[in-house]
């Protein structure tokens, strides 16, 4: 095949919202495909290791109701990618039950491919033994007593599943954990589009108007075989050379070359070409495979229980000896609890205001009038968390420091109950690249709705 296909991603992640009218509007223009992204590695390892969702249902229901609709009206197909936000089987299963509640909604029926994405544990134990998995960035290799304590694992797939997906008539693809570009090469490359241009649109076009000004919303992309052109979603949104070339960059160790499965697509020689006012044209991206077709494989496992608190400080005085003021805190409460010192357990304070979110690399630690303290503690038992938790609240509370004018409390405490836990604490136990061959990913097709 040859000729334009354009693709439209209406928001960055399923289950954000969109404002529909925008949305309409392009569908009713004519695009070829719907393609969304539905998760992440950002939000860390629990939707891995609990089974959370990135969202609500009810959020990606209200997302995913229009776009049902589209299909079955204009006969487009729907590609989801990383299902759910980890990608398990279950919240690729769980993402086709919606799609059967809101076509039996809608009196239709909708022709699902669902492509699970997790591997048993048994084949990563194999691979380890057998030498075929990578260390990580760090040049760490797992151990079995990882894999073991791995509560599910899943391997970011490539195009390939989607394609045998697309190979027969279909109106959703739900994927299991799937590399974010993936999806629009697997649409894009058989109807003629040169790899480099359809991996590099994926890899623009998955985050939805973030490579717009102002960023947010959806965005859609006109792809023909050597280029494709970009514009958002939202008519009161641009894209421009540098913000297009700029979320190019996005998430990636080196400007020029991005790794994914089967390949690299080496950007250094691209053009990006203003057409509009609201369009830009993209060449020059190129694709080259690897001969050794690897998958990332990511797994989490419970490391503990996490207890909270949170309060503000405003005294100048404490806030200018604040750090020899929480260490203190954090020895008087090591004395209470030995799991402390021998390591079972942790506590850690985040101050805000001065330097909790870049820690040891703020260039300019310097506290303002307040700040605003976080202290965690994370032990092997939830009883034992909010222990640590509320022994350390306390220090913070009502230690004496150096020049100290007040008798009353230390902290502002602006929530009740003062000490929260949150749950399980979950941690990657797989971050690693694993010889592919072999690795099948089934494709299983059901008709949902009416």
């Amino acid at each position: 095949m040859s000729g334009e296909f354009t693709v439209l991603s209406p928001v960055g992640m399923l289950g954000y919202g969109y404002r529909e009218a925008d949305f309409d509007a392009c569908v009713a223009e004519g695009v070829d495909a719907i393609v969304v992204d539905s998760g992440s590695t950002d939000p860390g390892p629990s939707m891995l290791g609990l089974g959370h969702t990135l969202v609500t249902e009810e959020s990606y229901l209200r997302d995913l109701r229009p776009m049902v609709r589209a299909v079955h009206r204009h006969r487009i197909p729907l590609l989801i990618g990383s299902a759910g936000g980890a990608g398990t089987d279950e919240q690729v299963d769980g993402m086709v039950a919606l799609l059967g509640r809101i076509a039996a909604e809608q009196g239709i029926s909708l022709r699902v491919a669902a492509i699970h994405s997790q591997v048993p544990h048994g084949l990563v134990r194999d691979r380890l033994a057998q030498g075929r998995i990578e260390p990580n960035v760090r040049g760490e290799l797992p151990t079995e007593s990882d894999v073991d304590d791995t509560l599910a694992v899943v391997a970011q797939i490539g195009a390939e599943p989607f394609e045998q997906a697309l190979a027969e008539p279909v109106d959703v693809v739900v994927a299991g954990r799937a590399y974010d570009p993936a999806p629009y090469a697997a649409f894009l490359v058989p109807r003629g589009v040169e790899p480099g241009i359809a991996w590099h649109l994926g890899k623009i076009l998955e985050c939805g108007g973030v490579c717009a000004e102002p960023k947010g919303g959806g965005a859609l992309a006109t792809a023909r075989a050597d280029s494709f052109d970009i514009r958002p979603m939202g008519p009161e949104q641009r894209c421009t050379p540098l913000s297009v070339a700029a979320h190019t960059l996005y998430e990636n160790s080196r400007p020029d070359l991005l790794a994914g499965p089967g390949g690299v697509l080496d950007v250094s020689g691209c053009d990006y070409e203003q057409l509009d006012e609201r369009t830009v044209r993209v060449r020059g991206s190129r694709f080259e495979p690897t001969e050794r077709r690897l998958l990332k494989l990511e797994g989490a496992r419970i490391t503990g229980h996490r207890c909270t608190f949170i309060g503000g400080i405003h005294d100048p005085v404490l806030i200018g000896q604040l750090d020899d003021f929480l260490a203190r805190v954090e020895a008087e409460t090591a004395a209470l609890h030995p799991e402390l010192a021998d390591g079972t357990a942790s506590v850690r304070f985040h101050v805000y205001g001065r330097d909790a979110v870049m820690g040891d690399r703020e260039p300019h630690p310097v506290p303002g009038h307040e700040v605003g303290v976080l202290g965690e503690a994370v032990a092997p038992t939830p009883e034992l968390a909010k222990a640590i938790c509320t022994s350390a609240r306390v220090g913070v509370l009502h230690l004496n420091y150096p020049g100290q004018l007040a008798t009353a409390g230390n902290l502002a405490l602006p929530l009740t109950p003062l000490d929260n836990p949150i749950g399980p604490v979950c941690a990657f136990s797989l971050y690693h690249l694993v010889d592919a061959e072999g690795i099948e990913h089934a494709v299983v097709r059901e008709e949902v709705g009416a």
